[in-house]
C-alpha cells in the first residue's frame, strides 16, 4: 500500500486528444503498460464520433469521449465544450496525438503551457497538415518529428524534443511519413515520462 501512494503522488493524469486510429495513444497505453512511463490516461476524447483510438480506450476501460466538429458549428462553442470536458478529469497534462484541429482561445486559456503535440517534420520547418509532403517536395535529405508546447498559432509553440528521419531516395509521402510516426511514438512517450521535470 505504501509503494501505491508513493506511486500516485508521481504518477502524471494525461487526457489524450485524437482524432483517428490512435497509434500515437496506443504507444503510450503499452509504455505505462511496460513501466517505462509513470502516466495514467484519465480519458481520451475525439473530435471523430467513430476514431479507432476511442475504441482503444474503451477496451481499457478508460473514459472516451466524442466530442465531433460539424462544418457550420459554432467554432467558439465547441472549443469551449472541449474545454469542459477535458476539465472534468483535471489532468496534469493534454497530450494531442493526431487531433487534427486546432485548439482554441478558451482551451488554451485553461491548458495552455501543459498541452503537447507531435509534429512529423523538424519545426519550425514544414508546419501545418502536410509535413513529410512538403518535406519531399522541398528536397530536404533529413526529416523528422517534433514535440511541442501548443500554443495559439500553427505548429508554432516551444520546442521541447526533436529526433530527425533520413530521407531515402525512394521515399513516397507514405514510406516517409511511416518511419517519422515511430519516432513520433518514441519522442510522445519521452515527453511524457519527463512532463514533471518539466514543470
Amino acid at each position: 500500500m505504501g509503494q501505491r501512494t508513493k506511486l500516485s503522488q508521481v504518477t502524471t493524469s494525461v487526457v489524450v486528444l485524437l482524432s483517428g486510429t490512435g497509434t500515437l495513444c496506443q504507444a503510450l497505453f503499452d509504455a505505462i503498460d511496460a513501466g517505462e512511463v509513470d502516466a495514467t490516461v484519465v480519458a481520451v476524447v475525439s473530435d471523430q464520433a467513430d476514431a479507432q483510438g476511442l475504441e482503444r480506450a474503451r477496451r481499457r476501460g478508460i473514459p472516451a469521449i466524442a466530442h465531433p466538429f460539424t462544418k457550420g458549428d459554432d467554432r467558439v462553442q465547441w472549443d469551449d465544450e472541449l474545454r469542459r470536458i477535458v476539465a472534468e478529469y483535471s489532468p496534469d497534462l493534454v497530450a494531442s496525438a493526431g487531433f487534427m484541429k486546432l485548439l482554441g482561445p478558451a482551451f488554451l486559456a485553461e491548458f495552455g503551457g501543459r498541452t503537447i503535440n507531435t509534429h512529423p517534420a523538424l519545426l519550425p520547418s514544414f508546419p501545418g497538415m502536410h509535413g513529410p509532403r512538403d518535406a519531399l517536395r522541398a528536397g530536404v535529405k533529413v526529416s523528422g518529428a517534433t514535440v511541442f508546447l501548443v500554443d495559439e498559432g500553427v505548429d508554432t509553440g516551444r520546442i521541447l524534443l526533436q529526433a530527425p528521419v533520413d530521407v531515402l531516395p525512394d521515399d513516397d509521402v507514405a514510406s516517409l511519413h511511416e518511419r517519422i510516426k515511430v519516432v513520433e511514438r518514441r519522442l510522445l512517450i519521452q515527453a511524457v515520462a519527463e512532463w514533471k521535470g518539466n514543470q
